[in-house]
């Protein structure tokens, strides 16, 4: 279990303790989190769970594979180092802490 924590644009925060073998996007959805929409699902067809990664956390976090750095060319304002798709993202206890921020809106 993760505590993953989920800022909306307006500076809302969610705590969310996430199980480990999710990803980041499952969590926020299965709790309701405002602004990750998740159109695809979770199948990286996309850009509807795009985050800004608190810059703490880029270095920590897989590297992105060619098909998510595709996707992110549709988000709304990606950022090269910071910007992921949760649906990216598996959870696991090493994830413990992450925060995440939600852009003014999906694309």
């Amino acid at each position: 279990m993760a505590k993953i924590t989920y800022v909306e644009f307006n500076g809302t925060e969610h705590v969310i303790d996430v199980a480990a073998g999710l990803t980041v996007m499952e969590g926020a959805r299965d709790n309701g989190v405002p602004g990750i929409e998740a159109d695809c699902g979770g199948a990286c067809a996309c850009s509807t769970c795009h985050v800004y990664v608190d810059p703490a956390w880029t270095d920590k976090l897989p590297k992105k594979e060619a098909m998510e750095e595709d996707m992110l060319d549709f988000a709304w304002q990606p950022d090269p180092a910071r910007s992921r798709l949760t649906c990216q993202i598996k959870v696991s206890d090493a994830l413990d802490g992450l925060k995440v921020f939600i852009p003014e809106k999906q694309i």
